[in-house]
């Protein structure tokens, strides 16, 4: 017997009580977080990739390099060279002499800072 979405929002909205209702809600989460670790099961400490359309700010889409520690939903992001230069020389990158993001010429591999990009905005490269 197949159960229709239609039925399960009938049946959670007929539960008596908060504890019933919060034991649906427990195991909602617990099957985004199997969900989320399926998708982004690629997004692995060490694998290449390349940041997707949906990351903002925009200067920072399309950069390569390599995915760092991660937790459910945010991975650290070293740039690899190419893209380190790229991010260094892009206009968008603040105003002259004040940039957002100040890479020092000589710096050859920059960390993306802050708390990790969102891993639904990481796309894995596959190796050659």
């Amino acid at each position: 017997m197949t159960v229709t979405m239609d039925e399960v929002l009938d049946f959670i909205g007929e539960l008596p009580d908060a504890i019933k209702v919060s034991k649906v809600q427990e195991a909602c989460a617990h099957r985004l977080t199997a969900i989320d670790k399926e998708a982004f099961a690629g997004i692995v400490a060490g694998r290449r990739a390349r940041t997707n359309d949906t990351l903002r700010p925009a200067l920072l889409r399309g950069l390569t390099g390599t995915v760092q520690e991660r937790n459910r939903t945010r991975a650290g992001f070293l740039l690899d060279e190419e893209s380190t230069r790229r991010l260094r020389t892009d206009p968008r990158n603040g105003k002259p002499g004040r940039p957002k993001y100040r890479i020092p010429e000589d710096m050859t591999r920059f960390r993306i800072p802050g708390s990790g990009i969102p891993v639904s905005c990481l796309d894995v490269i596959d190796d050659d």
